[in-house]
């Protein structure tokens, strides 16, 4: 799969996922992702956002979604509704992740979380150098406009798991399209994990 929507953490979700799983993305945006994985895997799909426009134009594209705020609709699942549920590029965005991520696993058998990556060294540069809130192509806000809520990085996010016994079965670390293996918390722009 080549980068969807100009995502390449897409693009490892979509290995990820197995044929004909029960898949649900919190985040889902217009649905791009869940309507690639509906033709291409045959998955039974559904999608929380929380902007209703998004919502509209996912259900265009033949995608279940329904608005809500994922900090607090994951009570309305039951257990092991889902073989997956996706978070892509959210996390940080999500008043308490620590929660978000127990009701994930609550309500599905394993979880895909993305984020981007705080600790790349354009964000450390930026920083060093301008004395203000890092501005990347990552990054683009300004401090005040940004969603994001919480500055992680993949270092913080696998000392997450550890401390919650989360069971890490993959991690991919991306820069573009290109998988970064060496030093990733410095390199890599965006993480994916699949957890259980």
């Amino acid at each position: 799969m080549t980068p969807l929507a100009g995502r390449s953490d897409f693009a490892v979700i979509g290995r990820i996922v197995t044929p004909k799983s029960r898949v649900l993305d919190l985040g889902c945006g217009e649905g791009e992702l869940l309507e690639w994985l509906i033709e291409q895997k045959q998955v039974t799909a559904r999608g929380v956002e929380i902007s209703p426009a998004r919502v509209r134009r996912a259900i265009a594209r033949g995608v279940s979604a329904f608005q809500g705020d994922l900090n607090e609709c994951l009570t309305d699942f039951p257990d092991n509704a889902f073989d997956y549920v996706v978070l892509s590029q959210t996390l940080q965005e999500t008043h308490q992740p620590v929660r978000v991520i127990e009701e994930m696993l609550r309500v599905g058998k394993r979880a895909i979380v993305s984020f981007p990556n705080f600790g790349h060294w354009s964000v450390r540069a930026s920083m060093l150098f301008t004395g203000r809130s890092p501005r990347t192509q990552a990054f683009p806000y300004e401090w005040y406009e940004t969603p994001n809520i919480h500055f992680l990085s993949i270092t913080d996010f696998e000392r997450l798991a550890e401390n919650k016994g989360l069971r890490i079965d993959h991690r991919e670390f991306l820069t573009g399209e290109r998988r970064i293996t060496w030093l990733p918390n410095l390199r890599a722009e965006v993480a994916v994990f699949l957890f259980g």
